[in-house]
């Protein structure tokens, strides 16, 4: 028999995945992101490392993206706890939170991406740019909400 404690974890749990769902595509595609963050995050390109630049160019606009990517995401979980009587802690809160801010800062400097594809495979999922298909922002969409997954299991159980 399912008691109703767990009828309201699992009630959290599909709540807090929903609004990290919306608020995934919300604050990565509309506005969690300036174009200045967009273009800059992944940089620099393997190539110009090789002819000198910086690997740590790119991390600010990267990080100025999570941060505003994280605040939608905190903001958008506030106002559902607001309003519906969630199970959650703060400290599900930061953990789930900030799992999601350490892998989607990883992905989002896009050489991981390239990484994982060339090494299960999928090296031509990785250069696909044609049809309406870009393989590494698809990849990358699912790393993000494998992560969210995480994030909702810890925001939910923590």
């Amino acid at each position: 028999m399912t008691s109703i404690e767990q009828v309201a974890t699992l009630a959290t749990f599909g709540a807090v995945w929903a609004v990290l769902s919306v608020g995934h595509n919300l604050a990565d595609h509309v506005i969690g992101q300036t174009g200045h963050q967009a273009a800059g995050k992944a940089a620099p390109s393997a190539a110009e490392v090789a002819d000198g630049v910086s690997p740590r160019r790119g991390w600010s606009p990267c990080l100025g993206h999570i941060a505003q990517y994280h605040l939608v995401m905190a903001v958008m979980l506030a106002l559902v706890w607001a309003v519906l009587p969630l199970q959650m802690s703060f400290t599900g809160l930061a953990a789930g939170l900030a799992v999601s801010a350490v892998t989607h800062a990883f992905c989002d400097r896009r050489w991981p991406v390239r990484w994982l594809l060339e090494h299960v495979g999928s090296k031509g999922f990785a250069d696909l740019k044609a049809a309406g298909m870009n393989g590494m922002y698809l990849t990358d969409q699912a790393l993000h909400q494998t992560a969210l997954l995480v994030s909702a299991l810890l925001i939910t159980r923590l």
